[in-house]
Parts: structure tokens; C-alpha cells; sequence
């Protein structure tokens, strides 16, 4: 069974994702840390997106796992707290855009949940990754509730920024995800529609987990 939670950035799919797993007793997959990690990887490697033999080089030898605690390990190291900053979500965008990166995490999702029950979230997995899907879902939020979220999340670990700059890095990476050749942004036909401006994060897993039931 996949279960495909899609959506822009800070609509909550990550944590609902992660509790529809947790609640169904099925795996998650967080296909966002994924690009989160190679945005990590290509900047610690001094490697412009615009690069494009340096980065197929880079993504010849990339080694991406996830552990038993879901952290996300990179060749070796474990990167799970180093790509949540707001730097690498200022640049995943441009990366996530690079069609061999989106070809290479592809064919690492589906080796992963084409053998497990699964919830995979992101902008693409009802349309591209997995379109035929049991289950689709596509979540969307005001901007500004969005922006919100996101400092939040900064502030976890120990950053900072303003909910203006914040307001337009979330439009700038909408932009970017929706309008890009390569598997862009989009909901799926076939995709149930939540708004999660005004729901909490229990009323957003509760909500899917129920229709799922049903």
C-alpha cells in the first residue's frame, strides 16, 4: 500500500506524513530530506546547481539511507539536524529543479516502497513517483500561516529570520516548484484536496487516517 501526501513547502506534509505512519503502523519515507541532503551535499562539496558534470559526478557515488530512528545518512554521515536549517531551504528548490537529481531519488523511493507498505510525501509522488497510488492526498495552506510554521521550525534549532523574508522564500520556492519541466508541483486528479491553514497537525493525520479507514 502507498499512501502519497503531496503538497508546497510548510503545508505540514512531513509531520503528518510521519503520523499517518505512526498511526497505521506502516513506514514513512520523507522524500523531502532526501533533496534536503543532497542540497547539504552539494554545497558542502563547493558544487553549483548549474554545475551539471560536477553534480553527476556527485550523484554517481551518492549513498542516501535512512536508519531504524529515520535519521537520513548521506555516505556515511548522518545529516538528519544539518539540512533542516534555513540556508538548505533556501536552496533545495533550485536543486530539487535538476532533473538527474529528481531521476536519481526516484529510483531510490521506489527501491524503498515498492517493497513496503509506505507514506511518501513531497511535491510530485501522486504524479510521478507513485501514480498509481492507493491513496492520494494533497495539502495546501495560506501563505502567511505557512511562513509561520517555518519560523517555528527555525527556531527549534536555534535560528532566526523574519516572517516577511520567510513570506518570500515560500512564494519564490512555489514558483520555482510549479513552474520547473521536471515534474513540477501539481495536484494529482486523483488526489483528495486538505486545506490545513486552520487544522492542527493531530486533526490534519487524524483526518487522513480516517478517510483512508473509510
Amino acid at each position: 500500500m502507498i499512501i502519497a501526501i503531496d503538497g508546497p513547502s510548510a503545508s505540514g506534509k512531513s509531520t503528518t506524513a510521519k503520523g499517518v505512519a505512526e498511526k497505521l503502523g506502516i513506514t514513512h519515507l520523507d522524500t523531502g530530506a532526501m533533496y534536503r541532503t543532497v542540497t547539504w551535499g552539494l554545497k558542502k562539496a563547493a558544487i553549483h546547481p548549474s554545475n551539471d558534470k560536477k553534480v553527476q559526478d556527485f550523484l554517481k557515488d551518492l549513498e542516501i539511507f535512512f536508519d531504524a530512528s529515520n535519521h537520513i545518512w548521506l555516505n556515511g554521515e548522518d545529516v538528519s539536524v544539518e539540512i533542516r536549517t534555513g540556508d538548505i531551504s533556501s536552496r533545495v528548490s533550485a536543486v530539487s529543479a535538476i532533473p538527474e537529481v529528481r531521476e536519481k531519488m526516484v529510483k531510490i523511493q521506489r527501491q524503498i516502497a515498492g517493497k513496503i507498505d509506505c507514506v511518501l510525501e513531497g511535491r510530485d509522488i501522486g504524479t510521478v513517483v507513485f501514480p498509481d497510488a492507493e491513496y492520494k492526498f494533497f495539502l495546501v495552506a495560506e501563505t502567511e500561516i505557512r511562513a509561520k510554521r517555518r519560523l517555528l521550525d527555525l527556531e527549534r534549532i536555534g535560528e532566526s529570520s523574519t516572517l516577511a523574508a520567510l513570506i518570500d522564500d515560500i512564494e519564490r520556492r512555489d514558483a520555482i516548484d510549479s513552474s520547473r519541466d521536471h515534474s513540477p508541483l501539481l495536484q494529482a486528479e486523483d488526489a483528495i484536496p486538505i486545506d490545513t491553514s486552520h487544522l492542527t497537525i493531530n486533526e490534519q493525520i487524524n483526518k487522513i487516517v480516517n478517510l483512508i479507514n473509510q
